[in-house]
């Protein structure tokens, strides 16, 4: 399973940097550009953390594993919604909060999987 969020944070990293040439070349809207750069960063940051969580799962078991399943959906989620919003217009309703949240949920479980020993 560590290969699964190594993976999947080397598909956010790509996709981060793509993001970025896109969102600088392509949006000409200031608005819709500063609203498509929230998006970039919250993917470029999760990238690493789940790089990390890859690293880190061995040791922090279940609740690990649980951060980079929340760190993958709140992804799908909320920066979905929001280059969705900044390209198209279109709102996906509370699809961007409720990503947005499944990210803190992620960050809690990874704080979860430090402080708790494993059995």
């Amino acid at each position: 399973m560590e290969r699964v969020w190594i993976g999947l944070g080397a598909m956010a990293g790509l996709l981060a940097v793509a993001a970025s040439a896109v969102v600088a070349h392509a949006l000409t809207d200031e608005a819709a550009r500063a609203v498509a750069a929230s998006a970039t960063q919250m993917l470029g940051w999760h990238a690493l953390a789940l790089f990390g969580i890859g690293l880190w799962a061995p040791r922090g078991g279940l609740f690990a594993h649980l951060a980079g399943a929340a760190f993958g959906l709140g992804l799908l989620g909320f920066c979905g919604a929001v280059f969705t919003l900044a390209f198209t217009g279109l709102h996906a309703g509370p699809l961007a909060p409720i990503g947005g949240s499944t990210l803190m949920l992620g960050w809690l479980l990874l704080g979860v999987s430090a402080i708790r020993p494993r059995r």
